[in-house]
């Protein structure tokens, strides 16, 4: 297939420092790549894949001490993907919402990864009016606020097997999280349960 991977502007694929979106986008890249697909990854030209790179913001905008409005980026970013769109067999956004004008007419041919939270009552409109766009989330529950969006399946961030290797004698004192630490996750009850057994 041909793949077209529609990445954020904020931090590099993969990221330098901070970017759990970023950091996903890159795995999900590389894999398809591996399996032997034909990925296109628009992204900052600082990112680094084994996909044909179209470089959107010439650094991740995060890290760009001149940028003030990352707008007029992502207008550029998704003017390229249009352009290019009849290239692909599938167009995989992971940047919200904000595609969803252009594209709403070829919604059989993309798909959006929702990788953040949905509980803001401005969302509910929006997917009303964009019904068509097929969305997957990252879990049951991110569904929750948005059930009746068009969602067509829930996949699991998931990180490369051999990245970590599970230690099966630990020697205790710590807890390890994998992922952003934010209150509705409740670290917090994972950490006191692990301090009181």
């Amino acid at each position: 297939m041909k793949i077209a991977q529609i990445a954020p502007l904020m931090e590099s694929v993969p990221p330098r420092l901070y970017g759990g979106t970023e950091r996903i986008v890159s795995y999900l890249t590389e894999e398809l790549v591996r399996l032997g697909h034909e990925v296109t990854l628009f992204a900052s030209a600082d990112s680094i894949t084994a996909a044909e790179l179209v470089g959107c913001a010439s650094t991740a905008l995060r890290l760009d001490g001149n940028v003030r409005d990352r707008i007029p980026y992502y207008l550029l970013m998704l003017d390229r993907v249009r352009q290019l769109a009849e290239d692909f067999d599938i167009l995989h956004f992971h940047i919200d919402q904000f595609h969803f004008p252009l594209f709403a007419q070829m919604a059989d041919r993309t798909v959006t990864t929702l990788h953040g939270r949905q509980d803001s009552p401005d969302l509910k409109p929006l997917y009303l009016g964009f019904s068509e766009m097929p969305l997957v989330s990252i879990s049951n529950d991110q569904r929750r606020p948005v059930a009746n969006a068009n969602f067509v399946a829930t996949i699991h961030h998931g990180i490369p097997t051999n990245l970590y290797k599970p230690v099966y004698n630990p020697r205790g004192g710590y807890v390890a999280f994998l992922g952003r630490i934010s209150p509705e996750k409740r670290p917090d009850r994972a950490i006191r349960r692990s301090a009181f057994p």
